[in-house]
């Protein structure tokens, strides 16, 4: 079962988790932006120094079946075998792709993740969903394939803009949503002009610790595991439109956006109390901003729900709620409805 470590000396809980692991070769995968920012910090440990490094194209545009064949190669050329080790350090990016490439590798090598993000600690690094993008859809090539051990550090989120907080934010948002009031409620009161980065690594843990519950008891998401795609279907839909018109928005705002929707047809479908509805909008609308889309890009989001990878039998599967924790999965809306939660996102946030 994957281990999250909370770290309290970057340096000395990376050594000696590189310790823990039997290992031949030691490879590190970062992009430009942690391989010149994140990477020094780590610098000083002598395994980090001897080991092979690899690195990939920043930005989520480049999570790509490309960036992942440039990472086999130097696997590849570089000597890597089954008992090599691999350290992701980076953003959810690096961690999805780095998670599949080691996956695939000669069927499987073993897996260190290190999140340089808000969004990699609370998201993608944890829970052994690992991907890239293809044809213009998120994540719909990947494996199930956990890291052995999630280094937590929250040094790192000092270093990052209020966009990638906020992005990462999203995500614990939708945690809260699917665990509890008292979780939403504490959430609520966040303001990213005026950031406790105490506060925040204390609600960071509670987050993962909430995601890491959930994946415990269903790793290959049959079950309860789909709980953490509320808000995924819409959100997702606006990440890949937002991709082809070669406008990319961070995961989390689309999520952020997604949940507006979601939220809506939890209302119509499931009951979900108007007023929670409304106080969340009020937050997400606050600090997220807009994705622009009007009725006529309606069809094309559509489409892209359809390929969904929750769906069956061609019907479209959200994540709904009934109430704060009371999560529903499996819930299917038709067109006519999804179009209204469409037209509810764009009336919360003012297009």
């Amino acid at each position: 079962m994957q281990q999250i470590i909370k770290c309290g000396n970057i340096t000395a809980d990376t050594e000696q988790t590189i310790h823990t692991i039997r290992h031949d070769k030691l490879f590190v995968l970062t992009d430009e932006y942690t391989n010149r920012y994140c990477l020094p910090m780590i610098e000083g440990i002598p395994a980090i120094r001897e080991a092979q490094q690899i690195v990939i194209p920043a930005n989520d545009t480049n999570k790509t079946i490309e960036n992942v064949i440039q990472v086999w190669r130097n696997l590849t050329q570089k000597g890597a075998t089954r008992h090599s080790l691999l350290i992701n350090l980076g953003g959810g990016m690096v961690t999805d792709l780095g998670g599949f490439a080691a996956a695939t590798f000669k069927r499987g090598i073993t897996y260190i993740n290190i999140p340089t993000t808000l969004l990699g600690a609370v998201d993608a690094a944890v829970g052994g969903k690992t991907g890239v993008n293809f044809e213009g859809l998120k994540n719909e090539i990947g494996a199930f394939y956990p890291a052995e051990y999630v280094l937590i550090w929250s040094e790192f989120f000092r270093t990052l803009p209020q966009k990638e907080i906020l992005s990462g934010f999203a995500e614990m948002i939708k945690h809260a949503l699917i665990h509890s009031q008292l979780d939403l409620e504490k959430l609520l009161t966040f303001s990213a002009n005026d950031i406790d980065y105490a506060w925040l690594n204390d609600m960071v843990h509670r987050s993962v610790s909430i995601k890491e519950a959930i994946v415990e008891k269903d790793p290959f998401e049959k079950n309860i595991r789909k709980a953490l795609n509320l808000g995924h279907t819409v959100g997702h839909a606006f990440e890949s439109f937002a991709i082809e018109a070669g406008k990319p928005v961070p995961h989390g705002y689309a999520v952020a956006w997604g949940l507006i929707a979601e939220l809506y047809l939890s209302h119509r479908l499931c009951d979900f109390p108007k007023e929670k509805v409304q106080k969340t909008v009020r937050f997400l609308q606050a600090n997220y901003g807009a994705l622009p889309i009007g009725c006529d890009d309606y069809e094309a989001l559509f489409k892209i729900m359809q390929h969904d990878k929750k769906n069956e039998a061609g019907v479209i599967n959200f994540t709904l709620l009934s109430d704060i924790g009371n999560v529903k999965i499996d819930q299917n809306a038709d067109k006519e409805l999804i179009f209204e939660a469409l037209d509810f996102y764009r009336d919360s946030v003012g297009l």
